[in-house]
């Protein structure tokens, strides 16, 4: 992974340091809270519905153990025990206190991390897929272009203060499981179709979630890796100057997309980049080569392939770890290791939260099994990417022990959702208890397996932070007259179909929200064509009709 040099350390301690004055300033009373908010946003922190939250980078969400024990440290120290896991690849805590907040940022900044641009209208943390480094079908690691992107964007200048937040997501396979599609820009690593072996980016631009939800488009077939940087710059020129600043709600670049047109936008960008791609911004095989060293395979053992025993395990006599080798392991481009993917959705537990005493479990694992490290998904779990296929039983009870091996990895209790508004102070209606009440309701771990591959994604507002439109169930909440009520919407996918969920009908209030998903799920088991069917699929086959049908069905 990326090691901070010594210009990285100093930026980081530095900011350290001119945040600890200004939260000095603030608690004397010199500064106002409306002159302090910039301050604090520039850092991460934000004011939520009771408390302070911090929000930590993690860049394309990889940890050694040694940070994943200093999170596991703060929260311990100066949170209430526990933290949680953003669909960004970050972590948050819900409870600093004010005053410690320049304390953790210096802890954080002795294990090379920092909270810089995870709030404010700036480039955020790029995000790429989960699986980078150690997945079957990648046809290049995606990571080292994610630093380098991440090294371009920190402090630049001129996109400090865009006119919205602005995010962007790579991957390197032909799954994706980046979700590219629903970000301002999306980065797909191909291959050169005149150039055999030369490798390059699709380039898609417009997408997102929120009040207006887009599948980006694609504004280049490929661009030659050399000239990565300099076409994000102009798209961020052409951005920084056209975008709306007068309404926070029309300023995303999809808007702007919209508002052009892709075939006029692409002329802009095109335009605007003639006079930068010869520029200092070309990234040469030089710098290329140096970043891509901080990501080379670790020093594998050479093993024989361990297909055959591992859909041995997922379908032997021993079910419980049966289920979970099924749905929490992946297939690793190693012969004889495997991927293993932690469930932080634990029946009847808060979506993506984790204790401190689990993740310094998490960390002895990493240690003992792996190579000391850890990634975050966008989904709100983590994953083990280089786990012997061997050692998977051991890790399996190591992790029961720590309550962090719920087999339910892609299921339909994997449940993406925002903090609503048990915490948020923009939230319409609570996430968690729903979320919480849909994943006790399906407490048979067959009929959850038989309903195979399923996103459920809910969020709390418009605002879609529980990225509600791309779940094959999405769910939104909404404010009726003071009561909490809940939008049902089917068909989303946030993957290389990806598609926006619609609404089925009129929206439930709280006490039946989790009965009409049991509903959904019971109609598409029974009505499947086969067991190879996913819901999606069966959704795009047979749309919303029979669904709705049952649903509001007059007794």
């Amino acid at each position: 992974m990326y090691r901070y040099d010594a210009h990285d350390q100093q930026l980081v301690n530095e900011r350290v340091a001119q945040f600890r004055d200004q939260v000095r300033r603030r608690l004397s009373g010199e500064i106002s809270e409306n002159e302090f908010k910039p301050l604090r946003l520039q850092n991460g922190l934000y004011m939520q519905l009771h408390a302070y939250m911090l929000r930590v980078a993690i860049p394309y969400g990889l940890l050694s153990t040694a940070q994943l024990r200093a999170l596991a440290l703060i929260a311990r120290r100066y949170d209430r025990g526990y933290a949680h896991w953003s669909t960004r690849q970050n972590v948050q805590y819900n409870w600093p206190k004010l005053e410690d907040v320049p304390d953790i940022l210096a802890e954080l900044a002795a294990v090379e991390m920092h909270a810089i641009q995870t709030s404010g209208n700036c480039i955020r943390n790029t995000t790429a897929d989960h699986l980078a480094g150690v997945a079957r079908d990648e046809l290049e690691d995606p990571r080292p272009y994610c630093e380098i992107i991440r090294q371009w964007s920190t402090f630049h200048p001129e996109f400090a203060f865009l006119p919205r937040k602005f995010k962007i997501a790579v991957t390197g396979s032909s799954s994706d499981r980046a979700a590219v599609r629903v970000h301002d820009i999306g980065l797909r690593i191909v291959e050169d179709p005149d150039g055999p072996g030369a490798r390059g980016f699709e380039i898609l631009v417009g997408g997102g979630l929120g009040r207006t939800p887009r599948i980006a488009r694609r504004v280049r077939d490929f661009l030659p890796r050399r000239h990565l940087l300099s076409y994000l710059e102009a798209i961020l020129r052409v951005y920084n100057q056209y975008g709306r600043r007068d309404n926070k709600y029309k300023a995303r670049i999809k808007i702007l997309v919209d508002a052009l047109g892709v075939d006029e936008f692409r002329r802009q960008v095109e335009e605007e980049w003639e006079h930068i791609r010869d520029s200092a911004l070309e990234l040469t095989d030089e710098e290329l080569a140096r970043v891509s060293g901080f990501f080379a395979s670790p020093a594998y053992e050479a093993l024989e392939s361990s297909d055959a025993m591992i859909q041995g395990w997922a379908l032997g006599s021993d079910r419980a770890f049966g289920r979970w080798v099924a749905a929490n392991t992946r297939l690793h481009k190693q012969p004889g290791y495997s991927v293993v993917m932690i469930s932080c959705k634990a029946r009847g537990k808060a979506p993506g939260d984790i204790t401190a005493d689990q993740m310094d479990g998490v960390a002895e694992i990493a240690d003992a099994h792996g190579f000391g490290q850890v990634v975050v998904t966008h989904e709100q779990n983590l994953v083990l990417p280089d786990i012997k296929s061997s050692e998977l039983h051991a890790v399996w009870r190591k992790l029961e022990a720590l309550e962090l091996a719920e087999p339910n990895v892609g299921r339909a209790t994997d449940i993406i959702a925002c903090p609503g508004l048990d915490y948020c102070n923009l939230a319409n209606a609570r996430s968690i208890p729903v979320a919480q009440e849909i994943s006790e309701s399906i407490d048979d771990y067959d009929y959850l397996h038989d309903l195979g591959e399923l996103t459920l994604n809910i969020s709390g507002c418009i605002n879609a932070c529980g990225h509600h439109h791309v779940g094959n169930i999405g769910i939104l909440g909404i404010d009726k007259q003071g009561e909490e009520f809940y939008q049902l919407m089917l068909g989303g996918d946030a993957g290389e179909d990806a598609a926006l969920g619609k609404i089925v009908g009129p929206a439930f209030q709280r006490d039946a929200i989790a009965g009409a998903v049991r509903t959904v799920l019971d109609l598409y088991l029974a009505r499947r064509e086969s067991a190879d069917e996913r819901f999606v699929d069966y959704y795009r086959r047979v749309g919303a009709k029979p669904f709705k049908e049952l649903l509001y069905a007059r007794s």
